[in-house]
């Protein structure tokens, strides 16, 4: 027998794909998961072997052993999105989903998943327009006349601008031409919309004159626009949206105030600068307000424009409206994100973003002493030190008020940061820390009842 005989043999000594299909563990697998997939894994399984013999490995697998590693590589075919405890200390993080919805949420899109009234009134039999199910909420909670729901607030920003200014100009200060997101730059947004942008002002001060030189008989809204994600100081002035708002009144010129955040309480009792309110804007004299529904408001991601009936009414005749209309599923998570701020004194209680917000330095300390004490009981070589250190809100708003908090400083011997971090990644569920001086720090404000377990169970697992 030749050489290359003699390394075929055992490759053809692998068990066929049907035959591993055919084993009792394959055929509970197809029960389980389905033929088609089942299959994939075998063949992976057989590949794998395949491979694993022509690179030198005398084991000779039988269908049941192929079977067995067909049902490993099933089992770790998890999906793509999984929960994660979040341990960064930022209460909004864009990369873990922003908002956490209240638990609760489950509930509400229960409803949804099948037939259900989402655009139909139950007591007519006719058809109604989609926000019908949040509207009532809109106007109890902000004091809006009418309401439009689209997937988030650069789409409410491109279509107001497309659908109010098209053709016409568009007045906006110069120092508020904000890029948000590495992408969403409001020049750009405006060009797309087929507004025309006349700035005004500079970028470090506008005053009340610069928007009345600019309105003309080609003006078609005067824009505000919120730096929730930037702040200019030193020797800056910027024209307040009450005295815009009142020059608009007098030019019959709308004001829309593009807010951002979507803020509907006040964070000045949680130690936050004071961020203005949708209800703010429209106590300020706003035509419309326009607000992401994630963020501050915790619902699904999504974008809100809110005011007066007529231009929202506007707005919805749009052709961009279609495209950017939500989902039923969406319109559930929000108007039961919307009903818990019906009871702003349960709010802390309810909602996962203000139960961050509101947890008080002593406690944050008392938390982060019991999670040191839980890691050094599972991993005594490690270095684990309770540090005083800033969470931040995050989710683009705020970035100078950074909230007082305790985290738990870990090093562990023989791996840097960067590894450990990776290893807690890896974690079942993951837990996402963030490094700082080659240590890795598990900040407690963000770690949710119940997620402290989940931390522990992940140290637990790692080599000592």
């Amino acid at each position: 027998m030749n050489k290359d005989a003699g390394d075929a043999s055992p490759l053809r000594a692998l068990p066929s794909v049907d035959a591993v299909l055919n084993t009792a563990r394959a055929r509970a697998l197809a029960e389980q998961h389905g033929r088609a997939r089942v299959s994939g894994a075998v063949r992976a399984a057989v590949e794998s072997r395949r491979q694993a013999i022509r690179g030198g490995e005398a084991a000779r697998p039988d269908a049941e052993s192929l079977a067995e590693a067909a049902a490993e590589l099933l089992a770790a075919d998890r999906p793509n999105l999984r929960r994660v405890v979040n341990a960064t200390g930022i209460v909004l993080h864009t990369g873990l989903g922003r908002a956490v919805l209240p638990g609760d949420t489950l509930a509400a899109l229960a409803e949804a998943v099948g037939n259900c009234n989402v655009q139909m009134d139950l007591e007519t039999g006719e058809r109604t327009r989609r926000e019908a199910v949040v509207l009532d909420l809109f106007r109890r909670v902000t004091g809006a006349e009418d309401a439009a729901v689209v997937n988030n607030n650069a789409a409410a920003t491109l279509l107001v601008l497309a659908a109010l200014s098209r053709g016409r100009e568009a007045v906006v200060s110069r120092g508020e031409l904000i890029e948000i997101g590495g992408s969403f730059r409001l020049p750009d947004i405006m060009a797309e919309s087929g507004a025309l942008l006349r700035e005004v002002g500079t970028t470090n001060k506008t005053h009340l004159r610069d928007y009345e030189k600019a309105i003309g008989p080609g003006t078609g809204l005067l824009l505000k626009v919120h730096p929730s994600n930037y702040r200019v100081e030193g020797f800056v002035a910027e024209t307040a949206l009450r005295e815009i708002a009142a020059l608009g009144r007098t030019r019959s010129v709308p004001v829309i105030f593009d807010l951002g955040s979507g803020n509907l309480v006040d964070l000045r009792k949680y130690g936050l600068e004071g961020e203005p309110t949708v209800q703010d804007g429209f106590r300020d004299g706003a035509d419309l307000v326009l607000f992401s529904t994630d963020k501050l408001i915790g619902g699904p991601q999504g974008g809100a424009v809110v005011g007066r009936t007529d231009l929202v009414t506007a707005v919805r005749k749009h052709p961009l409206y279609r495209a950017f209309r939500v989902d039923k599923l969406r319109l559930a998570a929000l108007e039961h994100a919307l009903r818990l701020f019906l009871e702003p004194d349960k709010l802390e209680a309810r909602h996962p973003t203000y139960f961050m917000l509101a947890r008080k330095p002593d406690e944050l300390r008392r938390t982060a002493e019991e999670l040191r004490a839980g890691i050094a009981k599972r991993q005594p070589a490690w270095q684990a030190t309770v540090v005083e250190e800033e969470s931040k809100l995050g989710g683009g708003a705020l970035p100078t008020s950074p909230l007082p908090t305790f985290a738990v400083s870990l090093r562990a011997e023989g791996l840097s940061a960067d590894r450990l971090a990776l290893a807690l990644r890896r974690a079942d569920p993951p837990v996402i820390g963030r490094i700082r001086d080659d240590l890795v720090l598990l900040d407690v404000r963000t770690i949710l009842p119940g997620e402290t377990e989940d931390v522990l169970r992940a140290i637990e697992r790692l080599a000592p």
